[in-house]
């Protein structure tokens, strides 16, 4: 465009009224194309001036920073900024003329989420001479998680490389330990009957018995412990089947009700009818649920609120638990999902792992949203079958869904 403003400048003086008119018009529709690719971007574009004044803006620029699209602002780009962690860092860094590349930032969405955002300052060149900086704000929230979902999936991957060797090294023997000490106990009850003739049952539930049974509890955690192991790792076999998303959340809120009334929390429910079916192992999706709920009434010990709730579209259906309880500072949200990371005092650790294995098993995506003090929120995101996809319906339905897809 600019040789063409030049060259329309050069002839300016000769042309008429209609010529200038029809000028301005080509200018103006120029300048429309332009508007429209930033506004088209999805990174957010700032322009300011010498001043430091923003000049031009896109629409994702808006939305990430909260500008007004309104008249020209008369005071520096940070005194409108709502979030005030990134104003302090743009004033630092306009006043020192530094260049900043991918600063990365979290900031507050409309919405009432956050977004975490890769920030660039750069100077803008005209003429070979600074006349005012450029910003270039992108939205990294979705490729951050995808990335930590990677990692975790390749967390996944290298427990099984052990999963072989380390279960069945710890497995066998706690049977064999199981099994003589059962013998054990046999051998010391004949024991006491030999020396009294008979066995005083009071002295020995208070001696043997008490610390037997204390070496049997932990031979059953530990035995727990390397089936939720196994679990994790090994390859899971689905049985896929045709399944109404409300009646299956419906059954498992029906099926922790009672636990949540017994401690003290209120069970809410906002589950539409009208969801889309997917494909699910119930059997498999209900302990991941299941899981994420336990783990919500363990995080409200004085009681609150668990919420079950049910969201959907042409491509996903949302399963979503979320409490009123403690929430999740930032570094403890990072490891949530990873294998033996845990903050209760007692646990294996794999609950999560084991939940998001289940979700990505189905092709699924699972998100948490915490904040301390504040609850936390997961969601389990299934992708709905199209059409055309042939899948397994369930038997009571068989019949009905084979002449729904023919």
């Amino acid at each position: 465009m600019r040789p063409f403003v030049e060259r329309a400048l050069a002839k300016a003086p000769r042309m008429n009224a209609d010529q200038l008119r029809a000028l301005l018009r080509d200018l103006a529709s120029e300048n429309g194309k332009l508007e429209a690719a930033l506004d088209s971007m999805l990174d957010g574009i700032v322009v300011c001036d010498s001043k430091n004044l923003p000049s031009i803006w896109n629409k994702s620029a808006e939305r990430m920073l909260g500008l007004s699209s309104g008249e020209a602002p008369e005071r520096p780009l940070w005194f409108g900024l709502r979030d005030p962690v990134f104003a302090a860092f743009l004033k630092s860094t306009f006043e020192g003329e530094d260049t900043i590349l991918d600063r990365e930032f979290e900031l507050d969405a409309p919405a009432g989420r956050s977004m975490l955002v890769a920030a660039s300052v750069t100077p803008l060149v005209s003429n070979h001479r600074i006349v005012g900086t450029l910003i270039h704000l992108e939205d990294i929230t979705d490729k951050r998680r995808r990335e930590a979902q990677f990692r975790r999936a390749e967390s996944l991957a290298s427990l099984t490389t052990l999963a072989a060797g380390v279960a069945h090294e710890i497995k066998n023997p706690l049977g064999s330990i199981s099994i003589h000490i059962q013998l054990l106990q046999k051998a010391l009850r004949k024991q006491y009957e030999s020396v009294d003739g008979n066995c005083d049952e009071s002295v020995f539930a208070s001696a043997a018995d008490r610390h037997l049974g204390v070496v049997t509890e932990e031979i059953e955690r530990l035995n727990k412990i390397v089936v939720d192991f196994l679990f994790a790792v090994r390859p899971m076999e689905l049985q896929l089947r045709d399944t109404d998303p409300s009646a299956f959340l419906h059954e498992l809120a029906d099926f922790i009700a009672p636990e949540a009334e017994q401690a003290g929390v209120e069970l809410v429910m906002a589950i539409p009818q009208n969801a889309p079916r997917v494909l699910l192992d119930t059997r498999y999706m209900k302990q991941a649920i299941l899981n994420l709920a336990k783990n919500a009434l363990a995080a409200m010990p004085l009681g609150g609120k668990l919420s079950f709730a049910l969201l959907s579209s042409e491509e996903w259906v949302r399963f979503i638990v979320a409490d009123s309880g403690q929430g999740m500072a930032p570094d403890v949200l990072a490891k949530i999902f990873e294998p033996y990371y845990t903050t209760k005092e007692t646990g294996t650790g794999l609950g999560l792992t084991i939940t998001f294995k289940i979700v990505r098993e189905h092709r699924g995506e699972i998100t948490v949203d915490s904040r301390p003090g504040e609850g936390s929120a997961f969601t389990i995101s299934i992708p709905v079958p199209q059409r055309e996809r042939k899948f397994l319906p369930s038997p009571a339905q068989e019949g009905d869904h084979a002449k729904a897809i023919n």
